[in-house]
């Protein structure tokens, strides 16, 4: 994993500022003897803690470094010696210097989550008007034509016209219902009340919204699995897109496993883990994270449907209020998306059952 400045700890990288410059300040002092250049290192410190750290650790280093600069590198050397203007000076410096880089430090997040904020709601408008009217176009169309050529359509026809504007409306409404999570997900608003599930109840559940599909869905299973922690329906809705999703960017001909799966076992927190994989032309390993960024869609000239870039990062979202896990897992042939969710230490038989 790698470690960037947003994953480490403030007071860390604070920490680390300081003595980095505190090291350079005192081989700086032994060559060249030059208070000017400690002076500079030391404030290029406040600044780098002013543009990562929070406000409070910003004035913490400000007044350390002065008094350091004091003791250290002025005469007389190792005593404090703050009554000459220069003092004072250097020590008003230093805390002006985290107050001004503090702010702008401060004004430029704000203005990158306003753009964040703006750039969401751009793509949320996007997405309505192309997602709502595509289907709205199919069952507004199918039903047009049932109601026009009512008496001159077989009832084969007609059965088709139905079943098409059908599955349109079901796909209109999982849109509706992913969109109204991923805005609920964006303001941390979804707090699942979880409860002891069965993970292949869920499972049952989700493939019998797949009616049309059914038969492309092969599910393997371990003897024993866990219950989980969960909540049913968004864990379904959760498990839903990821099957959809599946389905959709593989071949009509090729099927799609779901298997299920125990982890850690022996371990006072095991897992259940859901394998679900396609047989399609896969992803790239730098597509590996960005599928599960909100509104983000794979290049529909290299799939037979481009979708909506919701399914997966709503997913993401509800799998991680449960402290769970989702990962694309690099195979050979196609894309395995790798569900982990908490489990109760118990085994269960595995049957159907029921998910509450």
């Amino acid at each position: 994993m790698k470690m960037t400045t947003s994953t480490i700890p403030s007071h860390y990288l604070a920490v680390l500022a300081v003595c980095t410059a505190l090291l350079i300040s005192y081989g700086l002092d032994t060559w060249l003897g030059s208070n000017i250049a400690v002076l500079l290192i030391l404030q290029l410190a406040v600044v780098v803690v002013a543009l990562s750290c929070r406000s409070r650790w910003v004035y913490g280093v400000a007044l350390f470094e002065a008094l350091c600069f004091n003791f250290l590198f002025t005469v007389p050397r190792y005593s404090f010696e703050m009554f000459n203007g220069d003092d004072i000076v250097n020590l008003l410096v230093f805390l002006l210097v985290a107050v001004i880089t503090s702010k702008l430090a401060e004004l430029y997040q704000n203005q990158q989550n306003q753009l964040k904020q703006e750039q969401l709601r751009n793509s949320i408008l996007l997405s309505v008007s192309h997602d709502l009217r595509t289907p709205l176009s199919t069952i507004i169309g199918t039903l047009s034509t049932l109601k026009e050529y009512m008496d001159k359509l077989s009832e084969q026809e007609k059965q088709e016209l139905l079943d098409s504007a059908t599955i349109e409306s079901h796909r209109l409404h999982q849109y509706i219902e992913n969109l109204l999570q991923a805005t609920k997900l964006h303001h941390g608003a979804v707090l699942p009340k979880v409860s002891e599930q069965s993970a292949v109840a869920i499972i049952h559940l989700v493939m019998e919204r797949f009616s049309q599909q059914k038969s492309r869905l092969i599910l393997q299973l371990d003897d024993k699995l866990p219950l989980v922690l969960v909540s049913a329906s968004l864990i379904q809705q959760a498990i839903f897109n990821v099957i959809d999703n599946a389905l959709r960017y593989s071949p009509i001909d090729k099927t799609v496993t779901i298997s299920i799966k125990t982890l850690d076992t022996n371990s006072k927190h095991p897992q259940v883990v859901i394998d679900v994989r396609d047989q399609g032309i896969g992803i790239s390993t730098a597509q590996s994270e960005t599928i599960f960024q909100l509104f983000y869609s794979v290049d529909s000239f290299k799939r037979n449907d481009s979708g909506t870039g919701l399914g997966l990062a709503v997913s993401k979202g509800i799998i991680a209020a449960h402290h769970g896990s989702i990962q694309s897992v690099p195979v050979e042939q196609g894309c395995l998306i790798r569900i982990c969710l908490p489990a109760c230490a118990e085994p269960s038989i595995n049957d159907k059952g029921k998910a509450s």
